[in-house]
C-alpha cells in the first residue's frame, strides 16, 4: 500500500544540555532572553510549529532538558532549526546534544494500519 503523502505531523526531541552563560543568569533574565531572542525568530520565520519543554537535568547529566518539537510537516521543521540556528538558542544557551526526529506512527500510516499504541482510558 502506497504511504500517506500528507502524513502525521514530525516530531523531534531535541535532547539538549544548559551552558554556563544560561546557568548564570537569574530566572528572570533567562525568560527575558528567550522571550527577546528566541521567540520572535521561531514566530517570523516558521509556520505550523508547537512545542513542549521537560527538564531531566535531576535524572541524567548527559542531558538537562529535552524541547519537544512538533511540526505540521518537513519544511516547517526544517524552518525551525534554521530559526533556531540564527539564535543564541543554539550553542550559547543551550548545547544541542541529540536530535530525534520521527512521526507518530509512521509504521501504521505506510501500511495502512491502526496504530499499536497503548491510550489512557
Amino acid at each position: 500500500m502506497p504511504a500517506d503523502r500528507s502524513g502525521p505531523p514530525v516530531t523531534a526531541f531535541m535532547l539538549v544540555k544548559t551552558t554556563p552563560e544560561w546557568l548564570a543568569m537569574t530566572v528572570a533574565e533567562r525568560v527575558q532572553a528567550f522571550t527577546t531572542h528566541v521567540l520572535p525568530a521561531i514566530e517570523a520565520r516558521t509556520r505550523g510549529v508547537r512545542s513542549r519543554f521537560y527538564d531531566t537535568e535531576f535524572y541524567s547529566a548527559r542531558v538537562t532538558d529535552i524541547w519537544v518539537w512538533e511540526a505540521d510537516d518537513h519544511d516547517a521543521y526544517r524552518l525551525l532549526i534554521d530559526a533556531l540556528r540564527e539564535t543564541p538558542f543554539w550553542d550559547r544557551y543551550f548545547e544541542v546534544v541529540e536530535l530525534l526526529v520521527g512521526t507518530e506512527n509512521g509504521y501504521a500510516h505506510t501500511y495502512g494500519l491502526k496504530p499499536l499504541a497503548t491510550v489512557a482510558t
